[in-house]
């Protein structure tokens, strides 16, 4: 479905900012999570509710919590997993939770962030207008950090050139998605459902993203809402800058590409020798980050591993994808 096929946003009321949820994902970072937690203390206007999901952390992380949960000046839903489901299914929980608490709009972030003071404002003056929003973010150096907001559909990656300058408008359509810092309604999430928490990591943000893009207007807007607050490894090109990874990730992002596969299929949108071409570069990019700026050939063995446990994925024909809210509400009753 393009742009201009979709219906219309739906008039909005005045935004409530006691409609917004914000839902955290953290694991063992308990030191980032504070910095998190205290930013959120000093929003002016605050959020409704603040989630937190543990993913089974081993640190202090429950007592940080509980020391912070007076400072917020908001309600904290705390939840600490008995396992470690990855970001993929600590946002799936979140929204969950968020969802069942009534919320109208739902914040996601990782726990290696902090929120700019007035960044519910900021986000909330977008929020007559569009129904699945992206702020920025500054690195953790201060400069703009640069977002992939666009992908090409029929590939499944990200354009890593997509333009990155806004016009006098002040946003820009996009087709995908980031759990670090997407502001989504109800009503989009109660039509595409829960984030997969299949994905474990990697490509599920990108996924949902491209899910709610398809039933409407997504936008990424210039307006500095977030700070990163943890330094990543990375290589600078001039143009654009990778980020260092982990054997974990390499795994995922190759495996991943089977469950692209199988919502491309589910949507109509699968395209064989695009999508093979796109994991062909996937492949390609890895490689060159393990090279250039992990500086080692070590690794490949689990991008190896990734794609063929991805197969597997890709050849279940009893795979489903994850239902609407509303058909799980029915089946339920």
């Amino acid at each position: 479905m393009n742009a201009s096929s979709r219906p219309p946003a739906p008039e909005s009321e005045a935004f409530d900012p006691a409609s917004v949820t914000i839902a955290i994902v953290t694991y063992n970072r308990s030191h980032l999570l504070t910095r998190l937690l205290e930013s959120i203390g000093r929003m002016d206007p605050k959020p409704g509710h603040v989630v937190v999901i543990d993913n089974a952390s081993t640190d202090d992380t429950t007592e940080i919590v509980e020391a912070l949960r007076e400072q917020l000046g908001t309600e904290l839903v705390y939840r600490r997993l008995d396992t470690n489901t990855g970001g993929s299914g600590g946002f799936s929980e979140g929204m969950r939770v968020a969802y069942e608490l009534g919320s109208e709009w739902m914040w996601l972030m990782d726990d290696d962030v902090e929120v700019i003071s007035d960044g519910l404002a900021r986000m909330g003056k977008w929020t007559p207008r569009f129904r699945s929003i992206q702020g920025r973010r500054y690195d953790y150096d201060g400069s703009a950090f640069y977002w992939q907001y666009r992908v090409a559909e029929s590939m499944a990656i990200p354009i890593p050139f997509a333009p990155a300058a806004f016009d006098a408008s002040g946003y820009k359509e996009m087709n995908s998605g980031c759990f670090e810092g997407m502001f989504i309604h109800r009503d989009i999430v109660q039509r595409i459902g829960l984030p997969d928490p299949r994905f474990f990591i990697y490509w599920d943000d990108q996924m949902y993203g491209w899910l709610a893009s398809r039933i409407t207007t997504s936008v990424i807007v210039d307006d500095f809402v977030l700070r990163r607050t943890r330094e990543i490894k990375q290589h600078d090109f001039g143009v654009r800058h990778m980020n260092a990874s982990s054997n974990a990730y390499r795994y995922y992002i190759m495996r991943n590409r089977a469950y692209l596969k199988q919502y491309y299929r589910a949507n109509g949108a699968y395209k064989p020798l695009p999508f093979a071409v796109g994991t062909a570069l996937t492949l390609a990019k890895e490689l060159i980050r393990l090279v250039l700026v992990e500086r080692t050939i070590r690794g490949t063995s689990h991008l190896v591993r990734g794609l063929r446990d991805g197969r597997k994925i890709a050849g279940d024909r009893s795979w489903r994808p994850m239902p609407p809210l509303a058909d799980a509400v029915e089946s339920a009753v």
